[in-house]
């Protein structure tokens, strides 16, 4: 059940990524210069007042070292790629394991 549910997360994620993939060409070819939708901005418009809640979380858990050049520097980054790496961790986390030949249980 559980491989299940990651493999489907998995597959949101890819889609998702497909789709900002899309919408930042799109964008681009329109403006006629490259533009990518980042982490920051996608967490804007999914729910602002979380992300502001989560600096000082983090400041006071982890430290604050952990906030300004860690997770400034991941949210600055294009949400196709952090959703698409996101994805097929969560795909190849879901996957089944591979039988072993020649070998006794």
């Amino acid at each position: 059940m559980i491989r299940f549910l990651f493999r489907f997360l998995g597959l949101l994620c890819l889609a998702a990524a497909f789709i900002l993939v899309i919408y930042d060409g799109m964008k681009s070819i329109a403006g006629n210069a490259f533009y990518f939708t980042d982490v920051r901005a996608l967490w804007d418009i999914v729910n602002a007042a979380s992300l502001q809640n989560l600096k000082p979380v983090i400041e006071t858990k982890v430290g604050p070292w952990a906030w300004d050049p860690v997770f400034v520097t991941v949210l600055a980054w294009p949400g196709w790629a952090v959703l698409g790496v996101l994805g097929i961790l969560l795909i190849l986390a879901g996957r089944r394991k591979k039988p072993l030949i020649g070998y006794a249980r």
